[in-house]
Parts: structure tokens; C-alpha cells; sequence
């Protein structure tokens, strides 16, 4: 496993506040705060004030802002993590990702450039590439 930073997972799995099921696909982007567990596909960018967790069967073809990220699916966007993305031995990462805290466990696949910052450093690099488009 490779792991650097904090080692234990930040979210707390037992509170979800929204659902994308496993027969769902959503297209368009997405904004939202709490914890957010995706198993269907979606093609836009999220962007949550909060964590995200990907199922195994979960897909994003998009880009990713959010406090923390637990990756069990495929993502192909970038990312962008405040605290920490963990993926796990299914999880599949084709893009870049800025983060504070990394953890890939084995059989996890990142495809893709790192840039690790602190946490309040992302947050302001973040708000300054919005405010350029």
C-alpha cells in the first residue's frame, strides 16, 4: 500500500445524504454538500462540499472537487481533495489530482500527475482556477 499523510479514512460511512444508484446515469454537473455515494454513471463535474465515496460499479467521466474521496470505481478527470483520496484495490484514477493526503492500496491504479499541497493551499488554488474561467 502506498501511503502518505494520515493514514485512517475521514468519512464516515454510516451517514449518506444523497444516492446515485447502480441503474442510474446522470448527465450534467453537480454540486452538493454532506456525504455523497455514487454507484451509477455520471458525466459532468462534481464539485461537494463534503466527501464522496465511489462504489465499485460507480463511474465519473469529470472533474472532482471535494474534502475527501474514496475511490472504488473509475474516475476520468482530475481531482482535487482537500484532506484525502483513498482508492482502494478496484479504484481506477485516470487524471491528475491535487491533494493533502494519498493513499493507494494494492491493485489500485492512478494514471495521471500529483501535486500534494497542505489543505488550505488546495482550497485557495482551487477558487483561484474558478474565478479564471
Amino acid at each position: 500500500m502506498l501511503s502518505f499523510g494520515k493514514k485512517a479514512s475521514p468519512i464516515n460511512t454510516d451517514k449518506i445524504d444523497t444516492l446515485i444508484g447502480k441503474n442510474t446515469e446522470f448527465v450534467g454537473n453537480m454540486t452538493a454538500e454532506g456525504t455523497v455515494r455514487i454507484d451509477g454513471k455520471i458525466k459532468g463535474d462534481i464539485s461537494l462540499a463534503g466527501n464522496l465515496i465511489m462504489g465499485e460499479q460507480g463511474t465519473i467521466k469529470g472533474n472532482v472537487k471535494s474534502d475527501n474521496i474514496h475511490l472504488s470505481g473509475v474516475i476520468k478527470g482530475n481531482v482535487v481533495s482537500a484532506n484525502q483520496l483513498h482508492i482502494t484495490t478496484t479504484g481506477k484514477l485516470y487524471g491528475d489530482m491535487t491533494v493533502s493526503n494519498i493513499v493507494i492500496d494494492e491493485g489500485g491504479l492512478f494514471h495521471g500527475n500529483c501535486i500534494m499541497m497542505e489543505s488550505e493551499s488546495i482550497a485557495e488554488a482551487a477558487i483561484g482556477k474558478d474565478e479564471t474561467k
